[in-house]
């Protein structure tokens, strides 16, 4: 996800400002990367890592902000259209059948990544556990209402045949929606501050789901490094930092590439998430839940969400397999093997590598005994 927002920003940024695009260096796909729109991707990866090595209330301040013109624009794009729009325009509801719907279909599991990010950072905010569930739940819904809000606001500007050739078809319909060409390029800088308030979440969330993997033996104790000073994870954070450097060097097909490749593995974490909730409902009945799936007595109605996840989450993997219609190019498949070779590498603990767990958990312990206070990344 962070290597996506580092490629979808010079991409969005060279629709106001197609200057970017010189100083080309190589072809990958077919795609001309150059110097400018690839140090674009380069200098903001580097910014949003060193705001995250200051520290948590830094990075949630400018998450806070940016959020906040998100919501503005979404908000003036819904009146554009209520005033400006042509309800006919959205007509035929549907198109392509069953290989219309499967083209959405394949594209949802990235659009709907991001939520883990709350409990992976919940540590660090003065949240109670069951309002963490509430909010998570809260965040799939305004993400989803989102999302429906764009397409019906873009349907309804112009006639589908006219936007064919838009190369930002939202930004564009919402220019012809006001007739002024202005508003293309606010709602693209909505859009920036969309993904910019995406790629800084990722950066927060997975440097702590990285910090605590590492502390707790299933990835390399480099990781668990904290910053002498800030008390952040700062290996982690220069891990994901260096990734968001390299990936604009691929272009823009990686955008595609990413999505491809990593669809599949989200709905992978899906499957998994589900038998684990399944397997728990089962083994430990009395395990204090402070948000229930089906309420304070309601195990058949969890058993039963559980299994419907666990059935829709295969289904939908089925989709991405060789000859389906979401079948992938080589290029995701290589990508998406080399990351569960990778992760398949830590789960064998090759000779040197890895602790065990048991091991650095008392090393951890002994380590924050030995300090006046605990590292930032968790308060317990």
């Amino acid at each position: 996800m962070v290597a996506f927002e580092a490629v979808a920003i010079p991409r969005t940024i060279a629709y106001i400002i197609p200057q970017v695009n010189s100083i080309p260096l190589w072809t990958v796909a077919g795609f001309e990367v150059n110097l400018v729109w690839a140090l674009i991707g380069v200098v903001t990866g580097i910014l949003l890592t060193a705001l995250n090595i200051k520290g948590i209330k830094q990075a949630s301040f400018f998450q806070t902000s940016v959020v906040s013109f998100v919501v503005t624009m979404a908000l003036a794009l819904i009146v554009l259209a209520l005033f400006n729009g042509e309800p006919q325009h959205a007509e035929p509801l549907f198109t392509g059948g069953t290989a219309g719907i499967i083209a959405v279909l394949v594209v949802v599991p990235f659009l709907f990544v991001g939520f883990d990010v709350i409990p992976q950072s919940a540590e660090e905010v003065k949240v109670s556990p069951r309002k963490i569930g509430i909010l998570v739940v809260l965040s799939v819904c305004i993400a989803a209402a989102f999302y429906i809000a764009i397409v019906l606001t873009t349907s309804v500007a112009l006639p589908a045949s006219e936007m064919g050739d838009f190369d930002l078809a939202t930004a564009d319909a919402m220019g012809a929606l006001a007739g002024n060409a202005f508003w293309s390029n606010v709602v693209v800088a909505g859009g920036l501050a969309g993904l910019l308030t995406s790629w800084n979440a990722f950066i927060i969330g997975a440097s702590r789901l990285i910090w605590a993997m590492a502390n707790s033996g299933m990835l390399p104790r480099w990781f668990a490094k904290l910053h002498p000073k800030h008390r952040t994870p700062i290996n982690a954070l220069l891990f994901i930092g260096g990734i968001s450097v390299v990936a604009p060097f691929f272009g823009e097909v990686m955008m595609v590439w990413l999505v491809d490749s990593g669809s599949p593995s989200i709905i992978i974490t899906y499957i998994l998430v589900s038998v684990v909730f399944l397997v728990l409902r089962r083994r430990e009945p009395d395990m204090p839940r402070p948000m229930r799936v089906g309420g304070q007595t309601g195990n058949i109605g969890g058993t039963v969400v559980g299994v419907l996840a666990l059935v829709t989450t295969a289904a939908m993997f089925l989709l991405y397999l060789p000859g389906m219609p979401a079948g992938l190019t080589f290029q995701p498949y290589i990508m998406f093997g080399a990351w569960w070779l990778l992760g398949l590498i830590f789960v064998l603990r090759i000779p040197g590598g890895i602790q065990p767990g048991p091991q650095a958990e008392h090393d951890l312990l002994t380590k924050l005994a030995s300090q006046k206070r605990a590292p930032k990344p968790v308060r317990d």
